[in-house]
């Protein structure tokens, strides 16, 4: 299954049914006169948020949504049918924007939300409806209210309790793999992970969703590399985890990169606390660790945890300090959807 964070779609409700023009005829009943039903309701335009999706992958490949129309009045007075509402699955974290995409119209954090975004159009009224003491025989009705339609775009923010940022290469693959149950790709070269993947952490009885999005390089916010786009995906994070390679040229320059790339994006990113983890502390000596730890600090980070992905080396007291962040609750009050790994594994495919 492909990664699809972004789609766009044209959603169009149900148009009322028009009102029924008759009058009664029937031998041997002596008063006859108009019985034109009403017309039915069209159907509604729904959004509903449900478990188990992580992916817009859907409407690549179905893109109009179209409500039926309510059903036409006929004689004896029989009202039209009201049509039933067409009700669109997204996955929690979906936001619908307008189609400049400047306006947020509705936004989905909770599984089971629903919204009725186009409402159906109304039954147009039978010409029984219309009779009166001087108005015996109408032949007046309405056609029904007309449908409403609009295209708007869908993008999704995963929902994650921790975020996982840092240069490609990094070693967030194998960090994801080590502390929770994600399969994410490892290899020993630059943006390995081109999608963004959530993996459900359990540590000391508690669990939370970790998210790791492909790698961030110096002008990402202008477009380098993979770009920011998917830095959306950790803006609701509480805490983020920057994990900076041992190995690289220059750490402390790694972690001042990263920190400009998430103050050019903005929405709040550059302010949400940071845990910074200085990572295959397995490939140096304790002495080098500690030399670029203090270069670390002096660059303007709180505190710097030593780890190693691959061997677990100092993950524990990683995710100590990741509880902190967090509130204590049980893995049925998460505000994350549950989390289809599956589903974040394969290639992105752009729209």
């Amino acid at each position: 299954m492909h990664f699809l964070d972004q789609a766009k779609i044209h959603l169009k409700s149900g148009a009322g049914g028009p009102g029924g023009v008759s009058f009664r005829r029937e031998k041997y009943v002596e008063f006859g006169g108009p019985d034109g039903g009403n017309g039915g309701k069209g159907g509604d335009i729904v959004f509903e948020a449900v478990q188990g999706l992580n992916t817009l992958i859907d409407f690549r490949y179905a893109q109009h949504f179209k409500a039926a129309r309510g059903g036409h009045g006929m004689g004896r007075d029989r009202f039209g049918k009201g049509a039933d509402d067409l009700v669109i699955k997204v996955p929690v974290g979906t936001q619908i924007l307008s189609e400049d995409r400047e306006e947020v119209l509705a936004d989905f954090t909770e599984v089971g939300q629903r919204i009725v975004f186009l409402e159906g159009g109304m039954g147009g009224r039978g010409n029984a409806s219309y009779k009166s003491s001087t108005n015996r025989a109408p032949r007046q009705h309405q056609p029904g209210e007309p449908s409403q339609e609009m295209s708007v775009w869908l993008r999704l923010k995963l929902l994650a309790d921790v975020g996982l940022l840092g240069l490609p290469n990094a070693g967030k693959s194998t960090f994801i793999n080590a502390v929770s149950n994600a399969k994410a790709k490892v290899g020993h070269y630059a943006f390995t992970t081109l999608v963004p993947k959530l993996g459900v952490v359990h540590h000391k009885g508690r669990e939370f969703v970790l998210a790791d999005i492909p790698g961030l390089i110096e002008g990402a916010a202008d477009g380098a590399g993979i770009g920011d786009r998917f830095l959306g995906h950790i803006e609701r994070c509480r805490v983020l985890i920057h994990l900076i390679d041992i190995a690289g040229e220059d750490p402390a320059q790694a972690m001042k990169t990263v920190e400009e790339e998430l103050g050019a994006y903005g929405e709040g990113l550059a302010d949400k606390p940071r845990i910074v983890a200085l990572n295959k502390v397995d490939l140096a000596d304790a002495e080098l660790a500690q030399g670029f730890a203090e270069e670390l600090l002096d660059a303007g980070a709180d505190e710097v945890f030593a780890l190693s992905g691959a061997t677990g080396q100092g993950i524990e007291k990683l995710l100590d300090a990741v509880l902190g962040y967090l509130p204590d609750r049980t893995s049925t009050e998460t505000n994350a959807a549950p989390v289809d790994d599956e589903a974040c594994a394969a290639d992105w495919s752009p729209i």
